[in-house]
């Protein structure tokens, strides 16, 4: 399993866990990042030989992307198209990631994830694993996430609600089950099966990049 993390949104973290992962979703200009950041954290990208993946979110700075724009489907479309082009002129783009909210409504929207799959042309699309993953075809990576909290419907627990974000402790703990079982231990602390090809850390949660020496050994190790 590859491990993932989204980086150049401010928090300063890129430096501490390049060495340890895979694949660095990197924020381009929508709800984090600009054209320093970008063109930074892509260089300790390729220093690392870290896959390097589009990052792009709705255009909220204030709200960090993490809310819902009410935009067309065109509208979406064109601002994934811009964001990821923002990124390709510094370098290869090899997948794309929305971030926060535009990644949950491509979740739960079809319209929106084939405006988001149109938009990036051939590039992979980084998605999260659902217990029962739709059939949508060649192109996609499936991700799991390493400190949030899943719901029993395989989604991820609202951050505005207690305990959605980690621990320590679980967050090492659902990284042994993902990485040994296939499996992730759910808000009523039922097992429910997960596969994925990518383990995601958020860049801006201080424990879970403080963990990323140790979850790169965890998934070494399985």
């Amino acid at each position: 399993m590859k491990l993932n993390c989204d980086l150049g949104e401010g928090a300063g973290s890129e430096a501490a866990v390049m060495p340890f992962i895979d694949q660095a979703n990197i924020a381009c200009g929508g709800h984090a990042g600009d054209l320093e950041s970008m063109r930074t954290t892509m260089a300790l990208a390729k220093q690392h030989r870290v896959r390097i993946g589009a990052h792009p979110g709705y255009p909220d700075l204030e709200n960090f992307g993490r809310v819902s724009m009410k935009l067309s489907t065109e509208e979406i479309g064109i601002l994934v198209s811009e964001q990821v082009g923002a990124l390709a002129k510094l370098g290869e783009v090899d997948y794309v990631k929305p971030h926060g909210a535009l990644y949950h409504d491509m979740m739960q929207d079809d319209g929106i994830l084939a405006a988001i799959r149109d938009a990036i042309g051939d590039r992979p699309l980084l998605i999260q694993s659902r217990p029962v993953v739709p059939d949508n075809g060649a192109g996609l990576m499936f991700e799991a996430f390493a400190d949030r909290r899943y719901t029993d419907l395989g989604e991820l627990q609202p951050r505005k609600e207690a305990g959605s974000v980690l621990s320590e402790d679980d967050i090492l703990d659902q990284v042994r089950l993902l990485a040994m079982e296939g499996v992730v231990e759910t808000i009523s602390g039922s097992r429910m099966l997960l596969q994925a090809d990518s383990l995601c850390v958020h860049g801006d949660n201080p424990v879970g990049v403080r963990l990323i020496p140790a979850i790169r050994e965890i998934l070494n190790n399985a």
